[in-house]
């Protein structure tokens, strides 16, 4: 059997074929009611949009790239969710791409591969500088996350240094006054580390506490062994913290092995809190303080600032109005569980 066309459509719901196209591609001027028959018809019939054949009209191809560091990192893999539902409702193609946070693949990643086979790209940039990202010219429409590289560049954040801030200043409230900052880096850099690490220590100064350069805890990297291991040459150098600021869930949850193995008991010696709210944190014992990102609201942003640049960079001249870069900040919260409020145990 020949697949149904938008004519074999339009002859089934009784419209022409433009009122068709119309409500695949949710035009709000169409009534309730056409949009209904028609939608009827196209399940009737079993027709299915052409998107390949839409995007190339439009001198699209309708793949956007996500490119983060680690994918096996719970946040990015979260987070690429997210974009993926996102993208879908665009009618978009997701393609993943791990950086492993090397200079040379994200560049390559900016640069579109060296192909055109995708529109736009969403980056998590973790070694490109600003330098990197002065001149695109050529290059696909971008999209940053994470802390801001260059001014000129469309980006989505959290406040990361205001959300440090608020997590160091509830581990004061709760009378804590020795606080490590695990994974805290010199605040002078420009990466989201950095930005956690002023948040922190913007705190400690509101709050007439002394900074030692001793409580930032470096790490490697951002995963549980790191954190388990930095917590532990910290106890056994004699550090006597009563807090931790992790700066990612992943790290907290690897505190938290270390802490227990040391007999150390969380939150009545050493209140915990991370970075990022991912699933294992609702499940670790005990639960885990987080900062929470809304990931659902970074994802929607992105693709929708994603999308207003492909188009900008595809329509005829003035077609679509240009629009200055976008520095978008969304929301995030405090989410407060067991490894800080002893009360939240169950």
């Amino acid at each position: 059997m020949a697949r149904p066309r938008i004519k074999d459509v339009a002859r089934h719901a009784g419209v022409s074929e433009k009122t068709v196209s119309n409500v695949i591609n949710d035009y709000a001027h169409v009534s309730d009611r056409t949009r209904q028959v028609v939608r009827e018809a196209i399940e009737h019939l079993g027709y299915r949009v052409n998107l390949a054949g839409r995007h190339l009209r439009k001198g699209r191809t309708g793949i956007i790239a996500l490119v983060v560091p680690e994918l096996d990192i719970p946040y990015f893999a979260e987070l690429a969710r997210h974009v993926i539902r996102e993208a879908e409702e665009r009618s978009l193609t997701v393609l993943i791409h791990q950086s492993g946070a090397d200079r040379a693949h994200e560049l390559a990643a900016l640069a579109g591969f060296g192909s055109t086979f995708v529109d736009g790209i969403i980056l998590s940039p973790l070694a490109l500088t600003a330098d990197d990202l002065r001149d695109r010219t050529g290059f696909p429409p971008t999209v940053l996350l994470g802390e801001l590289l260059e001014e000129g560049a469309d980006h989505v954040a959290i406040d990361n240094e205001g959300a440090a801030r608020e997590a160091t200043r509830h581990l004061i409230g709760l009378g804590r006054r020795t606080i490590l900052a695990v994974g805290g880096r010199d605040d002078s850099g420009l990466g989201t580390a950095e930005a956690r690490t002023r948040g922190y220590r913007a705190a400690l100064a509101e709050a007439g506490i002394a900074y030692d350069p001793a409580a930032l805890l470096p790490v490697d990297s951002f995963r549980m062994p790191d954190g388990a291991q930095a917590v532990a040459r910290a106890l056994e150098e004699g550090a006597r913290p009563d807090a931790l600021l992790c700066l990612n869930d992943q790290l907290a949850l690897g505190a938290l092995r270390a802490l227990h193995e040391r007999g150390v008991s969380v939150p009545e010696d050493v209140a915990v809190i991370g970075f990022d709210d991912v699933e294992g944190g609702r499940f670790s014992v005990p639960t885990l303080s987080t900062v929470a990102p809304d990931k659902a609201a970074v994802a929607k942003v992105a693709v929708q600032l994603l999308q207003h640049r492909i188009e900008e960079a595809t329509a005829p001249d003035g077609a679509v109005p240009g629009v200055q870069a976008q520095d978008r900040i969304v929301a995030h919260r405090l989410v407060l569980r067991e490894s800080t409020e002893a009360h939240a145990r169950r």
